[in-house]
């Protein structure tokens, strides 16, 4: 990152932080900087222009979530809601995942479709990190996986996009922006604690988000999108979360 580039990150975040402008000042230096959530029209959304302008100014690429040992794993992994039972999920589960498919499509030069065996060849990443719930509670598991970093790259994502959008079989539908979405310690994991994903933790694939909190870390996916805006995007707030009253940034 150039000197001056360093210098104005650092001069937008002091005056997010300092609350220095007025709101609608706030507002328009975020979008400047491309810091601004997509759910910012919502009632939180100063807030949110806050600490995701922060977060992002001051930590970006270089901060990183806190890993264990295997001794630190929890000996009960919560559930968080049952697998899907749509039909289509269903038939997949019944047949081992093996006819399912993860496409990879949006803003990349070469649209891509990958097999659970695919993605098992691919070069991996273990982690040993803490899965922590917006309702207060946490477990610490190890999660396996590929690097979306390296999946977004092998389908070639271009210079505009902005976003990574995550579409499961479920509703949960939601997104990420290329600074999250790039971080080594962001995965699309198939493996808990050394073993294939079971069901009701998002089998066969789900995103390990471990800078934000666990409703950020998708289960059951099906396709990834790159995209430039997520203003026509579903709901036009990055996600289903404002929906349901969370905030689309969740970082810890």
């Amino acid at each position: 990152m150039s000197a001056i580039t360093r210098r104005r990150l650092v001069r937008g975040a002091a005056t997010l932080a300092g609350g220095a402008v007025g709101i609608g000042a706030t507002a328009s230096l975020a979008r400047r900087l491309g810091w601004l959530a997509p759910d910012a029209g919502e009632w939180f959304g100063l807030g949110e222009a806050l600490t995701y302008g922060s977060h992002r100014a001051l930590m970006a690429m270089h901060s990183m979530a806190r890993e264990f040992s295997r001794s630190d794993i929890s000996k009960v992994v919560p559930v968080n809601g049952p697998a899907p039972e749509t039909d289509d999920y269903q038939r997949l589960l019944a047949d081992d995942f093996t006819p399912w498919r993860l496409t990879v499509n949006g803003l990349v030069s070469r649209p891509s479709t990958f097999s659970l065996a695919d993605l098992k060849r691919l070069p991996s990443r273990s982690q040993i990190t803490e899965q922590t719930c917006e309702e207060g509670w946490s477990f610490i598991a190890e999660w396996t996986g590929v690097p979306l970093a390296l999946l977004l790259d092998l389908a070639g994502i271009q210079p505009g996009a902005k976003w990574v959008v995550f579409y499961p079989f479920d509703q949960w539908w939601d997104s990420v922006d290329i600074v999250e979405a790039r971080h080594p310690q962001t995965l699309l994991a198939y493996a808990l604690n050394q073993r294939d994903l079971p069901a009701d933790h998002g089998a066969p694939l789900r995103v390990r988000v471990p800078r934000q909190l666990g409703y950020k870390s998708i289960k059951y996916l099906s396709r990834i999108e790159a995209v430039a805006s997520l203003d026509h995007v579903r709901n036009g707030k990055g996600s289903q979360s404002p929906d349901e009253g969370y905030s689309w940034y969740a970082g810890i």
